[in-house]
């Protein structure tokens, strides 16, 4: 297919006048500018052509919650009185019911302008811990959603082995996380077979939960028998958590992290919110990229990140979801800036050299993104991965704006409904601002919330 667009985001900057060839295997062909269309071309008038982002976390059963906790209790409200909730929650899904949740979930990232996720999928048993006759059941759910969907994938299938820092068991509400060692790699085994089955850019990574829900031993263990394919953590999120974690190994999460493994730029640190300025100098020399999930993380109340110490560093960072609360590529943007502003009492933080903001926050997250899911993908590159996505250039959010002001205006003054047209790996799957099964996908959907609502 061959596409020409007016207006694009090549790796050499704005370029007028572009043909982007995409071959039969979902790859960028070639890329050539400053050229006149011809018959071939399927010409996107009145769009602006870009590259599209990579979603690097996602919990994509959380969606089902959103707006069902934002209620005071009695004691103070924090991340683990949520978390409480969300076990409770999690208690009734169905195979069935997280396949069609996750459905949505890769839908609506898919129309805000994502074109992959790293679903980092810990929901693997039934209630009380009992396994499916297909130990990976539901991560092959989590397959078969985004193959319905046409997102890309790099599925994350978690491991987790017990409750704390001390080696104690899983509560009741947390069995369905469950594995020994033996049978995580059989989830792992049995999800790789189900991925050779899948589109090629689909991959295969592992996530060891956190440091308190995998003992150092078996962190070891399952990091040493990784063959390929990136490493997700959850780290240094809370500030509880570190001072446990300092209180029982006398070291702060990221730096024994550092000290005791080989972290290199397979890994991604998610959250990676409460660091000392070591911590971040050290991490980002490792390689690893940060996830931040902007969102989420002010929803549950987790602090701020420091991005500018982190960019100081070198380090690079990609966005997520994460507790999917609210999917909007231009939100997660927005709030990572302002936050800092915040945090910093400045302004135009996250960006090491004069010019446009909106364009180093986009770029960063393209190129911390990919890397982060071990896509080939973040540019308008030939031999790339087509995750590419339009805005509308005719929007009142783009009168009379320059081409350096574009993403400007897209994260800072516009929203994601300007997103017009999605390419997933070469696949079209959003068409004038609507995924194109997106009326059987939320029949789905709505039908699974009648459901637990029922049941709660």
């Amino acid at each position: 297919m061959k596409y020409f667009a007016e207006l694009a985001l090549i790796p050499e900057g704005w370029s007028k006048n572009v043909r982007v060839t995409i071959d039969s295997s979902g790859k960028i062909e070639s890329v050539e500018s400053g050229i006149e269309p011809n018959h071939e071309d399927i010409h996107l008038k009145n769009r602006i052509l870009l590259p599209a982002l990579s979603n690097l976390h996602s919990h994509s059963f959380q969606r089902a919650l959103a707006g069902l906790t934002e209620k005071r209790l009695k004691n103070n409200d924090s991340f683990w009185s949520w978390r409480v909730l969300m076990y409770h929650f999690l208690e009734q899904l169905s195979p069935e019911q997280l396949e069609a949740i996750a459905s949505q979930v890769f839908m609506e990232m898919l129309e805000c302008g994502y074109t992959s996720v790293g679903e980092f999928h810990y929901v693997h048993h039934q209630e009380a811990g009992k396994h499916y006759d297909n130990i990976a059941e539901t991560s092959c759910r989590i397959i078969t959603a985004a193959q319905e969907t046409g997102i890309g994938l790099t599925h994350l299938p978690v491991f987790y082995m017990q409750s704390n820092l001390d080696g104690s068991k899983l509560s009741q509400n947390q069995l369905r996380f469950g594995n020994n060692s033996v049978q995580y790699f059989r989830i792992l085994e049995l999800a790789r077979a189900a991925l050779s089955n899948a589109p090629k850019d689909y991959l295969l990574g592992i996530a060891p939960h956190s440091l308190r829900a995998v003992s150092p031993e078996a962190l070891v263990e399952i990091i040493e028998a990784k063959t390929s394919g990136p490493v997700h953590i959850h780290i240094a999120e809370q500030l509880k958590e570190v001072v446990d974690f300092q209180l029982k190994f006398n070291a702060r999460p990221v730096e024994w992290l550092l000290d005791n493994t080989a972290v290199d730029s397979k890994w991604c640190f998610i959250h990676a919110t409460h660091l000392t300025s070591k911590e971040i100098h050290n991490s980002a020399k490792s390689g690893a990229v940060a996830g931040l999930c902007p969102i989420t993380e002010a929803n549950l109340g987790d602090g701020i990140f420091d991005g500018s110490g982190w960019l100081l560093s070198g380090g690079k960072y990609g966005i997520g979801s994460d507790s999917n609360v609210q999917i909007s590529l231009t939100e997660e943007l927005r709030l990572l800036e302002y936050s800092q502003r915040l945090l910093k009492k400045e302004r135009n933080v996250m960006s090491q050299v004069p010019g446009s903001v909106g364009h180093a926050l986009y770029n960063d997250s393209l190129v911390g993104g990919a890397q982060a899911l071990g896509r080939n993908s973040g540019s308008i590159t030939s031999g790339n991965w087509a995750d590419l996505l339009t805005l509308d250039a005719e929007s009142l959010t783009f009168c009379g704006c320059t081409e350096d002001q574009i993403l400007d205006r897209w994260i800072f003054c516009g929203n994601d409904s300007l997103v017009r047209e999605v390419w997933s790996a070469g696949r079209q799957m959003v068409v004038n601002g609507r995924h194109i099964k997106h009326s059987i996908i939320e029949k789905q959907y709505r039908n699974v919330i009648q459901e637990i609502q029922k049941e709660m």
